[in-house]
């Protein structure tokens, strides 16, 4: 005889004759007995949770740990083969910052989680300028100088304008991908041949530390910090897709919150670094640069790997937060060029524009959670 228990069913009970087969006895659970099963089962999903929350931190950790030392190889690398400081800190450090967002997305969109990867870059750009640059500002102050408010900050812009007019058909699509990442290429090209004329931005440049490592040390660091942001991506998308099924919301929403700043705190520690060593105009280069990379290279994977079916959140709530909040910055950017606390050629940002990108961002937190 068989017993097969299910709480809170009707009793369903047979005496079997002494040769027959083998016959199954449905039971009914008391509530006593339903209320410990239950409590079971709470017990059992809160503990999945609190080890993905867990695996979540570690990989946050983890990620910005090897982004760093993939930075420090690379760059050193470069180095050692006669690469200037002025390209090395424009292309493989502005790449290195972004590298944890680039892997994550290529992570998800290969296990089919292209959601948490357009998150991830939407996400990453909002918080880049609402609370990076907003916090930035509440410890220190900015100076913009006129070359960046007449080349890098329209380019932005049109960056986000033009990738905005690809996604508005709800589809990111394999051309869409491509046109992306070619975009980028040109656009590092220019800024590579603009900037090295530019005396202003090649003196910080130069002055920034960059990692001098010997070449067998170099390439050991450059090897185990890619190993590590590979493994860690891709434990990161297997939490963040566990969670989100668990909690009952969409890998869209995960990946613009928890995976967003996760993956934007080497941005968080460059940018103010840069800011408190007297270097704005690598600390804001740092935020437009990783939200061109975010656009054009983290956003374009899912349609490469794709094509990606976009939920409709994307076009009418977060890619409109994000665009407004790149138009406010170039506006307060422009606007503080009045201001008595701007010299000549430059745009003041103080406390009062970093107070308004953190209660922007903060308020968009709290629409995200009454839209869920």
């Amino acid at each position: 005889m068989h017993c097969i228990i299910y709480p809170c069913k009707k009793v369903t009970l047979t005496t079997p004759a002494a040769d027959a087969a083998p016959t199954f006895i449905r039971q009914r659970v008391c509530s006593g007995s339903s209320r410990a099963l239950h409590g079971a089962y709470f017990n059992r999903k809160l503990a999945y949770m609190l080890l993905a929350a867990a695996t979540i931190l570690l990989c946050f950790i983890v990620l910005i740990w090897s982004a760093d030392l993939f930075v420090a190889g690379a760059a050193s690398i470069a180095e050692n083969m006669g690469m200037s400081p002025i390209i090395i800190g424009l292309t493989i450090v502005s790449l290195g910052t972004s590298a944890p967002e680039i892997l994550v997305s290529l992570t998800a969109s290969l296990a089919d989680s292209g959601e948490l990867a357009v998150g991830n870059a939407i996400g990453s750009n909002i918080a880049n300028i609402s609370l990076v640059l907003g916090v930035t500002l509440l410890i220190s102050p900015l100076m913009v100088n006129q070359s960046c408010m007449k080349k890098e900050v329209p380019l932005l812009l049109l960056t986000t304008a033009a990738v905005g007019m690809l996604l508005l058909d709800g589809v990111l699509s394999n051309l869409d991908g491509w046109l992306m990442l070619g975009a980028l290429v040109l656009i590092v090209t220019q800024m590579v041949r603009g900037q090295k004329k530019d005396r202003g931005m090649l003196t910080e440049a130069i002055e920034e530390p960059l990692h001098h490592l010997k070449p067998l040390r170099a390439w050991l660091s450059f090897l185990v910090g890619l190993t590590l942001l590979v493994v860690s991506s891709k434990m990161l998308v297997w939490s963040a897709v566990f969670t989100a099924k668990e909690l009952g919301v969409s890998e869209l929403v995960i990946g613009l919150t928890i995976v967003a700043v996760g993956t934007s705190l080497p941005e968080l520690a460059a940018t103010v670094t840069s800011a408190l060593r007297g270097h704005t105009e690598i600390a804001l280069g740092n935020i437009i640069g990783s939200n061109m990379f975010n656009l054009l290279a983290v956003m374009s994977i899912p349609g490469i790997v794709g094509p990606e079916q976009l939920e409709s959140a994307v076009i009418s709530r977060d890619y409109p937060v994000m665009t407004f909040l790149t138009v406010l910055l170039a506006m307060a950017i422009f606007v503080s060029r009045k201001r008595v606390k701007s010299s000549a050629g430059h745009s003041y940002l103080g406390r009062t524009v970093g107070t308004l990108l953190v209660s922007f961002y903060a308020l968009y937190y709290y629409w995200l959670h009454v839209s869920i």
